[in-house]
């Protein structure tokens, strides 16, 4: 018992010597993946008490829920939010109440709205008016959530995020499971579980926000928020037309049945996409600390660490997407594993963007963000369109991983311009560097596809690799330890 409590009184003691802000960091880590991780790991329970047609139609909700929020909230509690919550300083309280107010506002407005239409935009959507209903419940009290998130986030406030976020997380699949299984029409009750619980737990974000800053309305902010963040709805609707359309477009095009299968595809790769949202969390502060410096010449080689640890992570779903399909879902999904090596790869293109993309939002390059990210959803619908009706769903894998790379080029080229206008000739990445990890990622990513009728090969390959990670542990563990070392005031 004593050399089982010696190692944990050491990390205990070295936790708590820990400044207030590398705890907040850490637990903002553990919060987001946890918020994730829940929805994943849950994904096998309902993949094996709906249909596949069923586990399609909620995932076309899901992309509506993505598609309709841009439109509805503007997606005011990102990137101006945060700047302004720091800008404001004393106002804070008042500035954060209206923009809730602001928020509600334009989601009752629209509901109004929709309401009136409702036939004919259910006639588009394919949802019902109660699944509609629901759908505008969610994004209120999703953007309640997010607003009250991002204050907890700047103000280091910790603990009550860690405590809302898992307990919300946790009882969304609890209260889906105990609805979907007792009821006939089992995706409404999917949705109400989810709408349910997200309205007990963040309906007190909206009050008490409300309550410390008591503005409604404030024509300043108000006018403020909508002339920054209306210029960037094609920017916010590309990105949800990026991650949400295929679903759409195949449900329309093949079948609900299809749509369920590429649903769980894209929800298996999402496991890396959590990893992708931590590090992004960790690093993006950390780029613009760099940039306001003028020292973006010292992001590289944190950069490229970056992309390989994602590649990695990326090429081990890919080896195991077998297993992983026959652990989530039943035989009829099966047919997913040959979609999870495009869309994994596309999480690594995804995650390669926001190192280019950072020096165009630091320098409010909204119109560059908006065509970049316009290029890459007009082209996605286009080649859906083609190819989802040549060869099925299966290019709609491949059609967002090309998609993503030409969605990373144009943020790359955006990036070298708005770098040269304001740092002249400095050069912030090497593009040999880049390409050299993005080919021989893709390339291991194919050799693992071919494995895939070859168990006893792609094991092979899987025990390698383990073994090869086994004897550069020291030196997997350094780089780590050096991006874990990005804090504030702290250079890597």
């Amino acid at each position: 018992m004593g050399m089982i409590k010696e190692p944990v009184k050491y990390w205990v003691e070295k936790y708590r010597g820990l400044s207030i802000y590398v705890k907040a960091s850490m637990w903002f880590l553990v919060c987001t993946f946890i918020q994730k991780a829940v929805s994943v790991i849950s994904t096998p329970i309902f993949t094996r008490i709906m249909t596949s047609a069923e586990y399609g139609v909620y995932g076309v909700f899901a992309s509506w829920l993505d598609i309709v929020t841009v439109f509805v909230t503007l997606n005011l509690f990102l990137g101006m939010y945060t700047s302004r919550l720091v800008k404001y300083g004393e106002m804070s309280a008042e500035f954060t109440s209206s923009m809730q107010g602001l928020c509600m506002t334009l989601e009752v407005f629209w509901c109004i709205v929709y309401l009136i239409f409702r036939d004919a935009i259910n006639g588009v959507t394919s949802l019902t008016t109660t699944q509609t209903i629901l759908l505008f419940v969610m994004m209120w009290s999703s953007s309640a959530y997010n607003f009250w998130a991002v204050q907890q986030r700047v103000n280091l406030s910790y603990r009550s995020l860690v405590l809302v976020t898992v307990a919300s997380s946790i009882l969304k699949p609890m209260v889906g499971v105990i609805l979907v299984v007792n009821a006939q029409d089992k995706v409404t009750a999917r949705i109400f579980g989810l709408a349910v619980v997200q309205v007990v737990f963040f309906t007190g974000c909206f009050i008490s926000q409300m309550r410390k800053g008591k503005v409604f309305f404030s024509r300043r902010f108000w006018g403020e928020a909508l002339l920054f963040n209306i210029p960037l709805i094609p920017h916010y609707l590309s990105m949800s037309v990026l991650n949400s359309i295929d679903k759409i477009m195949i449900e329309k095009m093949i079948g609900k049945s299809e749509a369920g299968i590429y649903n769980l595809a894209y929800s298996v790769a999402l496991l890396v996409k959590i990893f992708n949202m931590a590090l992004s969390q960790t690093i993006e502060p950390w780029i613009y600390k760099k940039i306001k410096e003028s020292k973006a010449q010292e992001i590289g080689k944190i950069a490229y660490t970056s992309m390989i640890i994602i590649a990695v992570l990326n090429l081990g779903l890919m080896a195991l997407a077998p297993e992983a399909v026959m652990l989530f879902a039943p035989k009829s999904y099966y047919d997913a594993i040959w979609i999870i090596p495009p869309v994994a790869t596309s999480v690594f293109f995804m995650f390669m963007y926001m190192f280019f993309a950072s020096f165009e939002f630091y320098y409010s390059k909204t119109v560059l963000i908006a065509i970049a990210t316009c290029i890459g959803a007009g082209l996605n619908i286009v080649l859906n369109y083609i190819f989802i009706g040549m060869y099925g769903y299966y290019a709609a894998g491949y059609t967002t991983l090309i998609c993503y790379i030409v969605y990373a080029l144009v943020h790359y080229i955006f990036m070298k311009k708005v770098c040269k206008a304001n740092y002249g000739e400095c050069k912030v990445y090497d593009t040999r560097i880049i390409v050299m990890i993005s080919v021989v990622f893709m390339a291991c990513g194919v050799i693992l596809l071919m494995t895939y009728k070859m168990r006893g090969v792609r094991y092979l390959i899987i025990a390698i690799s383990v073994i090869m990670a086994a004897i550069f542990r020291n030196r997997i563990k350094e780089t780590v330890d050096n991006i874990l070392r990005i804090k504030k005031g702290t250079d890597t």
